[in-house]
């Protein structure tokens, strides 16, 4: 065989030559394919360069989300989803029963406040009868021991005047005598004479003591004054002798 024959013979590919051609025909399926990642990569790095911004300027930043995408590639509105007329029903009568709850506490606080203050006032008004009782009994008082000198001169002239006792001074001395002992009884204020009781020196004030036939010892013998009192109190004893 010549060297022009050789020349003209085909020539079959081989399979280096197959891979050649692959070789040079990839780069373009490649470029396709690596398109969108080479996309998202340069809209994370826009988004990271965004944060970053606004992280220094001290406004937050929106970082994006794969719930922020729609399976059809849009974004869904931001709008909250209504809700049901059951669940709008539940929050209003939670509102209401703790509307109520705090009426109730409050009713319950104003009530506290006012027995406290009702106690408060019955325990003024008892205590200022008493104080009222009290200041009354001692001007009472006061006053009668005042007169007590005048009774017991009006008795030293009843006893004076006994030799005459139907003569107008006499009738006269009687008469102011026991207008004054029932003014002083209207009072509440009594004369008390012990004669014959059990000595007791609460009530009495013992002048003397001395043996007395008939009598035991310890019994009142003789009244020389006779006594008042002013309910329980004792304005002034009465001044006795005391059989020994």
């Amino acid at each position: 065989m010549t060297e022009l024959e050789r020349s003209e013979e085909p020539v079959e590919p081989t399979d280096a030559s197959l891979d050649g051609d692959q070789v040079e025909a990839a780069p373009a399926g490649a470029a396709s394919k690596q398109a969108p990642a080479a996309a998202d990569d340069q809209r994370q790095r826009s988004d990271a360069a965004a944060a970053y911004a606004a992280a220094a300027q001290g406004a937050p930043a929106r970082m994006p989300a794969a719930a922020d995408t729609a399976a059809d590639g849009r974004t869904p509105p931001d709008e909250a989803e209504p809700a049901s007329p059951e669940d709008e029903a539940e929050d209003q009568a939670t509102l209401d029963l703790d509307e109520l709850t705090a009426r109730a506490q409050r009713a319950d606080e104003y009530l506290a406040l006012a027995q406290r203050t009702q106690a408060d006032f019955e325990n003024f008004r008892k205590r200022a009868a008493r104080e009222a009782a009290a200041a009354q009994e001692r001007g009472v008082a006061k006053l009668v021991k005042e007169l007590l000198p005048v009774i017991d001169n009006l008795d030293r002239a009843l006893k004076a005047a006994a030799a005459d006792d139907e003569s107008q001074l006499a009738v006269g001395i009687r008469l102011v005598h026991s207008d004054l002992l029932a003014a002083l009884s209207r009072l509440g204020v009594e004369p008390f004479s012990p004669d014959g009781e059990q000595f007791d020196p609460q009530l009495h004030e013992a002048v003397a003591q001395q043996p007395v036939d008939g009598l035991e010892s310890g019994l009142v013998a003789e009244v020389f004054q006779q006594g008042f009192r002013l309910g329980e109190s004792v304005l002034r004893p009465a001044r006795v002798l005391v059989a020994a």
